[in-house]
């Protein structure tokens, strides 16, 4: 038994079971990736993969248990390379934080200034996309802590710590009709054509629910997952923007005015996440302690450890 052979079994399971994705994740070749398979299925005397022809089709009843182990024993491994740095005294590194980008551009510059500052041998590494990715980015290992929206909290094997709460903004330019109007409602916006996030971005969810439950059918003739290029657009005169409150600046946005539209949408929280079980090095605890101060160290340890540490 190797952690190759773990690995391949990992990675088939993640990636749908299309060996040509994981023996490019693992820098292979497809049959060495179904020879690690087939040498730990005889080495164990057990099936993992159900199988079509020479196909993987989904995992077996005990291989579905056997992949749960696998799974711990790989965070163990990844653990104890992290526990050695940090037990011989290296400062350096790489902290990699996926996060979206309203949260990169927003929320993190001066947490990521003041962390430089602490830890100036330790390379921050940002990489932005949607809840979705970067919670499988956390997941794999790719990224050590994510930062979105509540998406987060649906992936059972992330801890994830809710950090702040805020709320959109109607974004118009100076001089647009719905400033005439106070408070402004779901149905005065329905009238205008309507530019803000893609699905599954910056709180989305809560704008389509409010849509929804209201009964009223929104023109979003234009989506974006970037703020800046909602609110040049807005300036450009092609609809009404709907962005998160920290993406408007009333001293840069020139020509543009902003309405508080908590009345209308629910409240969104950004939290930030880590890998169940995972080893953080003081270096990550210390980034997550700046972004989220109401925390403490106990609170990380015991959330990473599980209710057994409690």
């Amino acid at each position: 038994m190797n952690f190759q052979q773990l690995r391949s079994i990992r990675e088939a399971a993640r990636r749908n079971y299309n060996l040509t994705e994981v023996a490019n994740a693992l820098f292979t070749s497809q049959p060495g990736v179904s020879r690690q398979i087939r040498e730990l299925e005889d080495e164990l005397g057990v099936i993992i993969f159900e199988r079509n022809g020479k196909r993987l089709t989904g995992l077996t009843e005990p291989g579905k248990g056997i992949l749960k182990i696998i799974d711990r024993l790989l965070v163990e491994a990844e653990n104890l390379q992290q526990a050695s740095m940090e037990y011989t005294g290296q400062s350096t590194g790489t902290l990699t934080v996926a996060a979206t980008h309203t949260q990169a551009r927003y929320a993190l510059p001066k947490v990521v200034q003041s962390f430089r500052a602490s830890f100036p041998e330790v390379r921050i590494a940002l990489q932005q996309s949607s809840p979705e990715h970067i919670a499988e980015w956390v997941l794999s290992g790719k990224a050590d802590i994510g930062i979105a929206t509540e998406g987060l909290s649906q992936f059972p094997d992330l801890v994830s710590f809710p950090c702040y709460r805020w709320s959109h903004l109607i974004v118009v330019p100076d001089g647009h009709p719905l400033l005439q109007r106070s408070p402004i409602g779901l149905e005065d916006l329905a009238e205008f054509p309507l530019i803000t996030y893609d699905v599954g971005f910056t709180g989305r969810g809560h704008l389509d629910d409010a849509f929804a439950r209201a009964g009223v059918r929104p023109d979003i003739v234009l989506t974006a997952m970037d703020s800046d290029v909602i609110k040049q657009y807005v300036s450009l005169g092609l609809g009404v923007g709907i962005v998160a409150s920290m993406a408007f600046d009333h001293g840069r946005d020139k020509g543009l005015r902003a309405v508080e539209a908590s009345h209308l949408f629910a409240a969104n929280t950004t939290r930030l996440a880590v890998r169940k079980g995972a080893y953080l090095r003081s270096y990550a605890q210390e980034f997550i302690l700046q972004f989220a101060p109401e925390l403490s160290r106990l609170d990380i340890e015991r959330a990473l450890m599980g209710p057994e540490a409690a």
